[in-house]
């Protein structure tokens, strides 16, 4: 079947001397393989840049789902990146967003608001100059609410009562979990700061590296247990030198 389809990169392997097999997200399929052939003439249609991790395009592919890898026929860039691959900062964080979807989105489906989130996300990155520390924080709290595992915060307010987060329930709770996956009282509160945030709001929370890289690693452990598969990241260490 001939496909026309909006699609995020992921993540790009080269596959002999002129071929790569991509990995994307599409708007219309869920998660994709292509296999792609970089023509080496700088006049071809389709260039290795286009393939840049985060990079937003605009697909003509055959798709058939009983195949692991689709042939794509065309693409162009639907909306050229304008610093999100040349501010080394930002570079860090694409480079982190990208590893990460390429493994939380392994097996995801046709999902149109994920998609739009993911997109609009990227677009909103690109185009700040400042004030974009929390991005990924504010990114992967927010990301939780399409993956199934969106922390219940209706829970919290309990009169009285210092509250604990229980990572494996996503919810507060006013007694000691029976296991270890949770977060004391004065950590818990992470979670609801974090959810208050959204990408226009989010420079108003000062967070020292400390505390960025801390909850950083709160909502790492939070998605380890709600996606067991998800591996270690290489892009991390990266990520934590960043913003002081």
């Amino acid at each position: 079947m001939n496909s026309k389809t909006e699609a995020i990169v992921l993540h790009s392997l080269k596959y002999g001397e002129s071929r790569l097999i991509v990995d994307m997200f599409t708007r219309e399929h869920g998660r994709l393989s292509f296999g792609v052939n970089i023509p080496k003439t700088g006049r071809a249609k389709i260039k290795k840049q286009y393939f840049q991790p985060l990079t937003l395009l605009s697909v003509d592919a055959e798709v058939r789902q009983q195949q692991d890898v689709q042939k794509l026929r065309d693409a162009a860039m639907l909306c050229p990146s304008s610093s999100l691959l040349t501010t080394p900062p930002k570079l860090a964080i694409a480079l982190f967003v990208a590893e990460f979807l390429y493994h939380a989105l392994k097996d995801e489906q046709r999902n149109p608001q994920l998609f739009d989130y993911v997109r609009s996300s990227i677009e909103w990155l690109d185009s700040r100059e400042d004030r974009y520390a929390n991005f990924h924080l504010v990114f992967l709290m927010h990301l939780s609410r399409f993956l199934g595992f969106f922390p219940n915060l209706s829970s919290r307010d309990e009169p009285g009562k210092d509250m604990y987060f229980d990572l494996r329930a996503a919810t507060f709770c006013a007694d000691t979990p029976t296991h270890h996956d949770y977060l004391m009282p004065e950590e818990a509160g992470r979670i609801a700061l974090m959810m208050r945030m959204d990408y226009g709001t989010m420079h108003l929370f000062r967070l020292s590296r400390a505390e960025r890289n801390r909850t950083l690693e709160i909502i790492e452990t939070y998605y380890r247990l709600h996606l067991p598969a998800l591996p270690e990241l290489r892009s991390l260490p990266v990520l934590r030198e960043l913003f002081d």
